[in-house]
């Protein structure tokens, strides 16, 4: 897998509670374990990839949504170019293993 190029996770909109995340990277690469500190509902806008967490693989692909549990660490592997809106509390942090 290539992990030499970052995946890219930036906020692109604020609310009085919520904030908007936008999540990509090419294909190949793998995003290294990692949680958020509170839930996030992942919106997919374009691509595939495999989500891992407890054990489970989770397929994502354009127009999938998912809320990802607060404090599971998981990993994604982009099979494809790989686009993502996040939504997550304002407080919310994503932190890396």
């Amino acid at each position: 897998m290539n992990t030499n190029n970052k995946s890219e996770f930036k906020a692109i909109q604020s609310g009085n509670s919520l904030k908007v995340i936008h999540i990509s990277g090419k294909a190949g690469m793998e995003m290294p374990l990692h949680h958020a500190t509170k839930e996030v509902v992942v919106i997919v806008e374009e691509g595939i990839g495999i989500l891992t967490f407890e054990g489970k693989k989770h397929q994502l692909q354009k127009g999938d949504h998912f809320i990802i549990p607060a404090q599971i660490n998981h990993s994604l592997v982009l099979k494809t170019d790989f686009k993502a809106t996040g939504v997550m509390l304002l407080d919310s942090t994503i932190e890396f293993e």
